[in-house]
């Protein structure tokens, strides 16, 4: 094959090939290609548009636009309140922590005359920041045994429900009593007919 039968008609550049290989593909939205979407994108990009009918209130046009990301819900329930309050405070117990484990090393490393109580300091920090996180387990323990659904026969849960059905019955007997009382009529409380 010689170089005559490899020539390439003029204008024919390797980007046309790949694309017209490749096939169609979807534009960015932020980037216009030419001159005539660069107008287009900024008049549905500024101005956003409201169609009013006979019986609808302005609502408005959905335009191109992509959001940057989507709200996807959360893969886990939320945790409770208490064991997530114990929890923000063990992070800031150990990060005090970690910060003066780093002061006394490196006061130690400097020889200076902070660095006995800096260690001092460090080693009671220790114990608290161990207390902070043994008191998230407890307390979501805690929360568990009295909220939660624990299949154990000691639970507080069952108790506590078992107290809320209860409550629940009588209040639906004392509510259905009275609507018996006002269906026997009004004339039963009174001693004369006027």
């Amino acid at each position: 094959m010689g170089t005559a039968e490899r020539r390439e008609a003029p204008g024919d550049d390797l980007g046309t090939r790949l694309k017209a290989q490749r096939g169609p593909e979807a534009s960015d939205h932020d980037i216009p290609t030419d001159a005539r979407e660069a107008s287009v994108g900024q008049d549905t990009e500024q101005s956003t548009q409201y169609v009013v009918g006979a019986d609808r209130v302005a609502e408005p046009v959905q335009s191109a636009y992509q959001p940057l990301w989507i709200e996807e819900p959360a893969r886990r329930r939320r945790m409770p309140d208490p064991v997530r309050t114990s929890a923000v405070r063990a992070v800031i117990i150990i990060a005090v922590t970690l910060l003066l484990a780093m002061v006394a090393f490196f006061c130690t490393m400097a020889e200076s005359w902070l660095a006995f109580p800096m260690v001092i300091s460090a080693v009671v920090s220790t114990v608290v920041a161990t207390w902070g996180a043994l008191d998230i387990w407890v307390t979501r323990q805690v929360w568990n045994q009295r909220n939660g659904v624990v299949s154990i026969p000691s639970s507080t849960a069952r108790t506590l429900r078992r107290e809320r059905r209860q409550a629940r019955r009588q209040a639906r007997a004392s509510e259905r009593a009275q609507a018996r009382i006002r269906r026997q009529g009004g004339n039963a409380g009174r001693l004369s007919h006027s």
